[in-house]
Order: C-alpha cells, then structure tokens, then sequence
C-alpha cells in the first residue's frame, strides 16, 4: 500500500509542479524553472508519505525555484529538438531559462564529468544544432563550464604548466583550439538576437583574477556578455563579488588602460596578491589596487558577470584535521553545504547582471573517494556517492536544512 501511495503522491507533486505560478524577481526578471529531477520527485513524494512533511515541503521549494537546464550531450537535430523544447515551453510562460552548453572536447580533462565532442569540427557543429534551438528566443547561456579553469596543454600567463595533458590532445594546438572553439561558439550565440553569452571565469579559489581575465579576453569575452564565477562550486557571494570585479577591471586594464599596460593582465592585482586569500580583511588592499591603476570606470565598458548561488550559502568546506586523505577534493559533495540566494537579476551591483542557480541543487558532483582509489567516501561515511549528475538525496536534505538565508 504504501509503494501505490508513493507512486501515486509522485503523480500528484508532479503535476502540481507543471502548474506552480512563476517564480517572479523584484526588479521583474522572470527565470525559467526546468522540469524537476524524477529522482527528486520520487524523494519528495516519499518523504510525504512518511509524515515528514516540512522536510518535503523545502525539497518542493528548491526544485521548483528558478535553474539551469544542461545540454551536455547528443548531436544535430537532436540537441535541436531537445534547446527548442525548453525554450518554448519558457516563452510561453514568459520566463527566460537559463542554458548551459557543456559538450567542448576534453571536457573536465576525463574526471567526473568527462565527455563532449572528439573533435573542433564536431564541436562546432554542436554549437551550430545548439545555436539553431534556440533562434529568437530570449535566453542566458553559461558556456562551457571549466573550460577555461581547466585547459589541455596549456600553460598559464604565469608561466606554470597545466596539469590536463591528455595523450589524445595534440600538445602544439589542444590550447589554441580550445580558444578558438570559445570564440567561435561565442560569435554563433551572439548572432542570435536575444541571446545572452558568459565564459568561464572560475572562482576566487582557483586563478587568480589576473590569469582569469587574460583566459577570458583569448576566449571572446569582449563579443560575449561576461562572465560566470562559483559554477557548481562553494565559495561565498561576498568573495565572488569583489573576484568578479577585479577580473572585469583586469580586462579593461590590460585591453583599454594606458599603452604601458595593455596586454600585462599578469600585474592585475589579485585575490592572492596583495591580498592574502586565505585572510578576507586583506582584500581591501586588491581593491585599492584597482583604484589606483584602473579608476573609476563606467560598467558599460566592463564585461559583466553573473554568481552560481546554488550551493554557497555555508560557503566552502574545510576538511577535518589530520584526515589522512590524499586529495580532499573540498569541492567535491561537501557535506553540511547549504542553498545560496535565490536566483535574481536584482542584485545591487552594477557589475552582476544575476545570482543564478546554474549548477543542479540536488544533484552530484561525482563518485567523490578523496584519492583514496575506495570508490566510497570517507567525509560521507563511507558511502558510494552518486554519478556525477546523478540525484544525490543526502545532499539534497543537506542543501535545504543548511541554506542561507533559509528557505520560505
């Protein structure tokens, strides 16, 4: 009786999802929610049937609050279809989705989320089908996640060489193509009329806002709209705040500052120097940096940037002492990590077009083991965790009874 009442409470939370009113912003910005996760529904209907009824009831809210919807996969007419489909069913409830385009070769150089395209030929035709399904529509799209934290073969304008090397990647060309294919996707996307386009500009605890400013001008960032930070990971908005704006003065002074500066993205000042990032009372020192060799600056002549809110609202995690681990992979399932903001384009900063949830709430980061070779992971208990993008019901409680600011 009690797997019938399940299925049918499934049914039921699944239609009432279909017919939930729009998700409305202040400032009149209405973003697309995408179908829910079945998992989810199945976690939620079930948690109903228990009698655990506010739990279920803040799983409902979070699947049914504004997020991206991943294009990850498939060819041609396929993708196509599959673009036109959201973005139809968004315009007819007259809200903007939010797309993200993740099929670039060597994607996540073949960790979790390995896959994408084998080929520049094959890539651009992807972009081309992806492109063709959205036309006239009004959309957002994240491209490429990780594609320019994580570059084959590439070495920064640091001078360090990248840790990707695929054997399969051609060391003389993977990086230049990888540019290249950015640049092409961006020019196709921004042909669209009503088509919004942000690159890859990592977080505040990955490069520093120099090295990100120079991977964005090589990616088109100038053709595109701006940039993402905090995608699929954990660092607070105060911090993604102030790395964005550094990074978009960055690229103003290495592009438009004085002859003296044009291209040395690499004296930009950072979240690591002067700055101390472990230490955030530093931060102001970068601040005045940017004061001093950038100025006042109008933010129409500055890439934008948008905030993946979705999973920071506990901010990153910190392992536990002596664990022993040989990688932490601190972003990798977090536990006790909670939902951020809600998504929004009211945000307070001239600079932040939105606060997004892009990456899934809910949803895995992969099959974490923290170096061990275990297949399970030790910060969970031992637990396997599921594949990534898989529906993690752990996580997903996680999210709900830690977010903040809480859930209404």
């Amino acid at each position: 009786m009690k797997r019938i009442f399940t299925a049918l409470s499934a049914a039921v939370l699944a239609g009432a999802f279909a017919a939930a009113p729009a998700y409305a912003h202040d400032d009149g910005t209405r973003f697309y929610t995408p179908q829910p996760d079945p998992a989810a529904v199945q976690q939620i209907a079930s948690l109903y049937a228990h009698g655990q009824w506010s739990l279920a009831t803040k799983l409902l809210t979070m699947v049914s609050t504004p997020q991206a919807v991943w294009f990850t996969a498939g060819e041609g007419q396929e993708v196509t279809k599959a673009v036109k489909s959201e973005v139809t069913r968004a315009a007819i409830q007259r809200k903007v989705p939010v797309l993200v385009a993740y099929d670039i070769p060597f994607r996540d150089c073949a960790q979790y989320s390995a896959g994408g395209a084998t080929s520049v030929a094959e890539y651009k035709a992807w972009i081309d089908a992806f492109a063709a399904g959205i036309g006239r529509h009004e959309v957002v799209v994240a491209l490429e996640p990780d594609s320019l934290g994580i570059i084959p073969w590439y070495t920064s304008i640091n001078g360090a060489s990248e840790w990707c090397k695929p054997a399969e990647a051609d060391p003389a060309t993977a990086a230049s193509e990888r540019f290249a294919m950015l640049n092409y996707a961006v020019a196709k996307l921004k042909a669209l009329p009503n088509t919004s386009v942000y690159l890859d500009g990592t977080h505040s605890g990955w490069l520093g806002s120099g090295d990100a400013a120079d991977r964005l001008v090589k990616a088109g960032v100038q053709q595109a709209d701006g940039f993402f930070v905090n995608l699929s990971n954990y660092q607070t908005t105060e911090r993604q705040l102030k790395y964005g704006n550094w990074i978009a003065k960055c690229v103003y002074f290495g592009t438009q500052g004085p002859d003296w500066a044009r291209g040395h993205f690499d004296w930009c000042a950072s979240q690591y120097y002067p700055a101390n990032p472990a230490d955030f009372s530093t931060w102001g020192l970068t601040d005045a940096w940017y004061d001093q060799n950038v100025g006042a600056v109008s933010p129409d002549a500055l890439p934008h940037f948008v905030i993946d809110t979705s999973r920071n609202g506990q901010g990153p995690w910190t392992p536990p002492a002596g664990n022993g681990w040989p990688d932490a992979q601190d972003w990798c399932n977090p536990p006790g990590r909670g939902l951020g903001l809600k998504p929004t384009s009211n945000t307070g900063d001239p600079l932040v077009d939105a606060y997004l949830w892009i990456k899934t709430p809910g949803q895995s980061d992969g099959q974490c083991d923290r170096g061990t070779g275990t297949g399970v992971d030790p910060a969970r208990g031992g637990i396997a965790d599921p594949a990534a993008g898989a529906w993690f019901p752990q996580q997903a409680i996680e999210l709900v009874q830690y977010a903040n600011p809480p859930l209404r």
